[in-house]
């Protein structure tokens, strides 16, 4: 795999620096707490993330196809060894995905299948399914519609409750029980 280029490398650490500074210790104790510890939080508001990724889409122009999934993935991640996942990175993933999501391809579903499944809270799978896996899908024609459709029949039996649940949301049917 290669590196991740400069660029990717800025804008992920510009965002991560922007929500750290718009934190606030009661709003990071209140989401880890709403979320069961599951992730870290900054404490950074829903609205601050999302001018944080306006401004960071305004400072680092001409994000294409795999700068845009490589941030993604880097903001979706641990922001450094042995750290756990934090939150508002994550919904910054999935408010740059939103804006983005006409670049995305049916090969990109992997990857979110990947963070649906990491997610750990309907706070991220349902806008991350809703804003981005349905656009994407409604995109989507011919071979690549009919290779989205055999991903989605997969999800829809999963044993992961969060990717079933993503799978119905979707797709518009109930998911199965297990």
């Amino acid at each position: 795999m290669s590196p991740v280029n400069q660029t990717v490398q800025d804008a992920a650490r510009f965002i991560d620096t922007t929500l750290q500074n718009e934190g606030t210790w009661y709003r990071s104790e209140e989401v880890e707490s709403r979320l069961g510890g599951a992730l870290s939080s900054y404490g950074a508001s829903v609205g601050a993330v999302r001018g944080t990724i306006r401004d960071a889409g305004t400072k680092f122009k001409g994000l294409a196809h795999d700068d845009v999934t490589a941030l993604a993935s880097q903001l979706w991640g641990q922001p450094g060894p042995g750290r756990r996942a934090v939150y508002e990175r994550r919904l910054a993933a999935v408010v740059l995905l939103q804006s983005r999501v006409a670049l995305l391809r049916h090969s990109d579903l992997t990857r979110l299948e990947g963070f649906i499944r990491s997610a750990h809270t309907a706070e991220l799978v349902d806008p991350l399914t809703a804003d981005v896996v349905v656009p994407l899908l409604a995109a989507l024609e011919g071979a690549d519609r009919q290779r989205a459709g055999v991903v989605m029949a997969r999800w829809s039996r999963d044993p992961d409750g969060w990717v079933r649940h993503a799978a119905a949301l979707a797709t518009g049917t109930p998911a199965p029980t297990t």
